[in-house]
């Protein structure tokens, strides 16, 4: 895969030399190209901005720079090239996300500043047919797109065939296919600050450990992450899954049976969060 990143800091993304992102780039996983937008800009103050129509504070990122610059670096010939810009107006940025751009050939970056890059980019490279994706990691402001960028680039990277020394742990992880967050992880000493390990863990029974993990996932989802629970299709749970919901609030929604309704209890009967029967039961 070739990533290509385009910003006025091209320092800012020193930290790709780094640990498994720059060891995938010295075994040729990864063609990683960092760009000084400026060496796009024709005049002697080399300006990449100017001052944003109708007003307002701030500066806007100009298109003719930028549009010098990814026509330079976006190779027309990768067959599904992608130009990226992180904005904090964008799409939230996730593992699904990550995971369909890993198979891309080439990845373009534009790190904007300042009050972003002018609107025009991104439209003018849509309608050349470029797959464009404005994205967000989160709801908060940065002061540029090379954070963004540089999370964005770890999530993608480590997807790639090679990347990370044991595969199995991509399964297992946290927002993976399973739609949970990971279980609770241990290693040694067995004993630490009077807190011992689940015995579990050192059985040796294989089925009862991936049990107690799924159980534990399953635990931390709902309390942490409800919205992932909500979005659990039913037909991909078990009985014992089932049953463990139950406890925590959640049961198969009488009006959507393949997703989960969250409910609140109230003694025997359970008081409806998305439109569940008032006498419905909490299975024990």
């Amino acid at each position: 895969m070739r990533v290509d990143v385009i910003s006025i800091f091209p320092d800012y993304l020193a930290a790709l030399d780094l640990s498994l992102v720059g060891k995938a780039r010295q075994r040729g996983l990864l063609d990683l190209r960092v760009h000084d937008l400026r060496d796009w800009t024709t005049d002697r103050h080399r300006t990449v901005d100017d001052t944003p129509f109708g007003g307002g504070a701030g500066m806007v990122m100009r298109p003719d720079v930028w549009g010098l610059a990814i026509d330079e670096v976006l190779d027309a010939g990768a067959v599904g090239a992608h130009l990226i810009v992180p904005t904090p107006s964008g799409e939230v940025f996730t593992q699904r996300h990550a995971e369909s751009l890993a198979s891309a050939e080439q990845l373009v970056f534009a790190c904007g500043r300042y009050e972003g890059i002018d609107a025009r980019v991104a439209q003018h490279y849509r309608d050349a047919g470029v797959t464009v994706h404005e994205l967000s990691i989160g709801d908060y402001v940065l002061n540029g797109g090379e954070v963004a960028s540089l999370v964005m680039i770890e999530a993608v990277a480590r997807l790639i065939p090679g990347m990370v020394g044991n595969p199995d742990s991509l399964v297992e992880e946290s927002h993976g296919a399973a739609g949970l967050l990971e279980y609770p992880v241990y290693t040694k000493p067995p004993s630490w600050a009077d807190l011992e390990i689940p015995e579990v863990l050192l059985s040796g029974h294989h089925a009862k450990i991936e049990r107690w993990r799924r159980d534990r996932a399953l635990e931390r989802t709902a309390r942490l992450r409800p919205d992932m629970i909500a979005a659990l299709s039913v037909t991909g749970l078990d009985k014992h899954d089932l049953a463990l919901l139950a406890g925590l609030g959640w049961v198969p929604d009488p009006h959507d049976g393949g997703r989960l309704a969250r409910v609140r209890a109230g003694g025997p009967d359970v008081t409806p969060a998305r439109g569940v029967d008032p006498g419905a039961r909490v299975a024990e």
